[in-house]
């Protein structure tokens, strides 16, 4: 690097320096330099940070690496701009690095002070600026990683009840149903004993096997009634049975009806029966097996509900699985809206409006999943209960475009450019950390080059993330 002259009324035209005394002016140009810089990488991110640079005239790009890429954070031409050991005044409490990469994007000046010389001037000059900014910095970082951890721990904390909740009911229901399964199952073999040791021939039993069959049959296909529907149709149940005098008809209605069986089919089991008497017995003895079967799809439906569940909370948590992945992104959003049912509430409306012609893409699912859970979680917050919640997906160009939007009372126009703001937040104390859509912005734009916007009018606000179709 070829070392210029520093013409100190040069560097007083920089905003950086413009408020600076001759004497100091003096000084930066004794132990700094101006240098001229052809296109091309200046300073790599990673490498030690050795120079502190300050453009006099020319153009610059910042970038950052992101994966195996690097992704540019800022451009411009403006004098004055700087970049390079600027952090040197704290010294060996962070490591000396550059933290980006910088790229000459026209031949340019710079005026180039060596990092030790920095941390010197900074120290002789504003010995008190230093311990404040130090306390900035250090005070910053550390909130901000406190305050993400609890960020996480309340996401987890409210994902946690939610499944549980969510997993107690079905296991509950298994739980009661086997219970009735085993009373029923042992009254079953009791009237089959009965009905074995009848009056009934062999044609007979086999009649009544070949209805006990057809009872199964209309039970799987049943319809579903609406309340009047059912309440009539108990009504003429309960009327056949006590014409018959089977004592309880009442109790056994409504297992009849919720399996499509009325008085046409009681009378097909008269019937085959023949014998008043042993009417009863038959009518029991059938309305076990329907009740067993009822107990049985019940205990199938509620453990397949604990595997979902399961399967849900396994996929939004991406255990055992690459960080990064080619992935259905429908899976992911599922599996959110899955894990905050609890919290999404039944006063709320769930809308899925999937292209499911998109191809799988490339992302950091588990990391996606905390973007979908923070968006959710805002649009669910903004609703207060009562709503519609749609998420959507659709291809934008050579991107994918997930929205999550909501019916709420939109965002205030006054505030909407400070939403990504490291802990601004909207929530009533103790509700919010002000880092949801920080965090979701870094993951969606820093992790996956994409893009997090956001529009929003009363009753319609909506979250778009937008991510690359390929690598």
């Amino acid at each position: 690097m070829t070392k210029g002259p520093c013409d100190a009324e040069e560097l007083r035209t920089l905003f950086l320096f413009e408020k600076l005394t001759d004497e100091q002016l003096d000084r930066l140009c004794r132990e700094g330099f101006v240098t001229t810089v052809e296109q091309g990488v200046l300073f790599t991110e990673g490498e030690p940070a050795t120079c502190f640079y300050v453009l006099i005239e020319g153009g610059v790009s910042l970038s950052r690496r992101v994966g195996d890429d690097d992704v540019e954070t800022h451009r411009t031409t403006q004098r004055g701009v700087y970049a390079g050991a600027w952090q040197a005044y704290l010294g060996d409490q962070v490591p000396q690095v550059y933290n980006n990469t910088l790229t000459v994007t026209e031949p340019s000046r710079f005026y180039v002070l060596d990092a030790e010389k920095l941390a010197s001037v900074m120290r002789d000059w504003f010995p008190m600026a230093v311990h404040m900014l130090e306390g900035l910095f250090f005070g910053f970082h550390n909130t901000q990683q406190a305050v993400a951890q609890r960020e996480r721990l309340l996401a987890l904390g409210s994902l946690s009840a939610g499944l549980t909740h969510e997993l107690n009911n079905p296991a509950a229901a298994a739980v009661r149903a086997t219970s009735s399964l085993r009373e029923r199952v042992t009254a079953m073999r009791h009237k089959l004993r009965l009905i074995a040791s009848g009056p009934f021939d062999r044609a007979i039993l086999e009649s009544l096997i070949t209805l006990q069959e057809d009872a199964v049959e209309h039970a799987a296909k049943a319809p579903d009634l609406s309340p009047m529907e059912a309440g009539d149709r108990e009504d003429a149940v309960t009327d056949w049975l006590d014409d018959h005098d089977i004592g309880g008809g009442w109790e056994m209605a409504a297992t009849f009806v919720a399996a499509g069986l009325g008085p046409s089919w009681f009378e097909k089991v008269a019937a085959t029966v023949g014998q008043p008497d042993q009417l009863e017995g038959a009518i029991r003895w059938l309305y076990y097996t329907i009740e067993t079967e009822q107990l049985m799809s019940e205990i199938e439906d509620s453990t397949t509900r604990v595997s979902s569940l399961v399967g849900a909370a396994k996929q939004y948590s991406q255990l055992d699985r690459a960080p990064n992945r080619t992935v259905d992104v429908h899976e992911l959003l599922d599996s959110t809206l899955t894990m905050l049912a609890r919290k999404i509430g039944d006063g709320i409306t769930v809308v899925r409006d999937y292209d499911r012609e998109l191809p799988p893409i490339p992302v950091y699912a588990a990391e996606l999943n905390q973007v979908w859970t923070n968006l959710v979680d805002n649009a669910v917050w903004a609703m207060d209960g009562g709503g519609t919640l749609t998420v959507r997906t659709a291809a934008d160009g050579d991107r994918l475009l997930v929205e999550i939007g909501d019916t709420g009372p939109g965002i205030d126009p006054e505030i909407l450019g400070r939403i990504y703001d490291p802990f601004f937040t909207t929530k009533p104390f103790g509700e919010g950390t002000g880092l949801g859509l920080d965090i979701s912005w870094r993951i969606v734009v820093k992790k996956h080059h994409g893009d997090l916007r956001v529009e929003s009018v009363p009753g319609d606000t909506r979250f778009q993330v937008r991510l690359p179709l390929r690598p």
